[in-house]
């Protein structure tokens, strides 16, 4: 039996709190083969287009992202935690289940029309993704799509994109949170 990219992801059971399944890509990362096919996956429904930068978000997003822009032959945009980069940036908050918080990009990192994959490893609520969504727009750049390795549909994240206008593309899904 062929083994799927929800296969190579393990289960952590109450981190980082009690009640949480955290749904750990590490052992996806650590597998050649789990790895390739969660890369190729991912930029498969764009393939053939015109994609000009892949945009990951923090942390993990970095490695798939990474990955996901050598496969295209395209340059990579990290989207991070405020303070984390060292030029000049812009900001956009963005709300969390319990409070708020910040993601930057640099302000010189898309030019006007640029077309950009957006990439990650995990859709909870969407709040990130969206904030890297409008920071890409606020450039100039136009999103034509959203990959992830795992979507938490009980969250909502796929829906809020969707609203947004976003095609979203997600490699396997988990109930819960």
């Amino acid at each position: 039996m062929s083994r799927q990219v929800r296969d190579y992801i393990r289960t952590i059971v109450d981190f980082p709190k009690e009640g949480i399944l955290f749904r750990d890509v590490t052992t996806l990362f650590a597998d050649p083969r789990g790895f390739r096919m969660a890369v190729d996956q991912l930029l498969h429904p764009w393939a053939g287009q015109r994609i000009d930068q892949v945009a990951g978000l923090e942390a993990r997003g970095f490695i798939l992202g990474g990955a996901v822009a050598h496969q295209l032959g395209t340059g990579f945009v990290p989207i991070r935690k405020k303070g984390k980069l060292p030029g000049a940036t812009i900001a956009q908050e963005y709300t969390l289940e319990y409070g708020e918080a910040v993601m930057e990009m640099h302000d010189d990192a898309l030019s006007p029309g640029q077309r950009v994959l957006l990439v990650d490893d995990l859709l909870a609520t969407g709040g990130t993704a969206e904030a890297g969504i409008r920071l890409i727009e606020r450039l100039g750049g136009e999103v034509v799509g959203c990959a992830f390795v795992i979507d938490l549909p009980d969250l909502g994240g796929r829906r809020r994109l969707e609203l947004m206008g976003m095609e979203v593309h997600c490699l396997c899904s988990f109930e819960g949170h």
